[in-house]
């Protein structure tokens, strides 16, 4: 089923570029590249721009992504409104819904990552494929 979402702007809630760090990697083990999206209903009463007939849920993409001489982790949110259908729980979603709501945030993902690290390595930026 395609839903009918409304989107608010994506929000950047935690960025952080670190150098790898190798010593302290032989004591304390070598990071792993994750990524988590995590979805959470907001209770419509608390919100002006949700109907009786409409669900308000919140995308939370965060991620630790590890490459050869960087490690870039954080995460990044944002608020949707699906419009004429009613959710009480998560799980009424179909996988396919899911992946339409967190898409938004894997594209911001992937041009933080992009533009950091052109920036950051003074070279071409480096591609994340999903």
């Amino acid at each position: 089923m395609t839903l009918t979402i409304e989107r608010e702007q994506e929000f950047v809630n935690q960025f952080h570029y670190d150098a790898r760090n190798y010593e302290w990697e032989k004591e304390n083990g070598t990071p792993e590249t994750s990524l988590n999206v995590q979805f959470q209903l907001v209770p419509t009463d608390t919100l002006e721009r949700v109907s009786e007939e409409d669900t308000a849920i919140h995308a939370v993409l965060t991620y630790m992504i590890v490459l050869d001489n960087i490690v870039l982790s954080g995460f990044v949110s944002q608020l949707n409104y699906i419009r004429g259908r009613v959710l009480k729980e998560q799980e009424e979603l179909e996988q396919e819904e899911l992946t339409q709501l967190a898409a938004p945030l894997f594209d911001l993902l992937k041009r933080l990552v992009y533009e950091t690290t052109e920036v950051a390595l003074d070279q071409p930026g480096i591609n994340l494929e999903f």
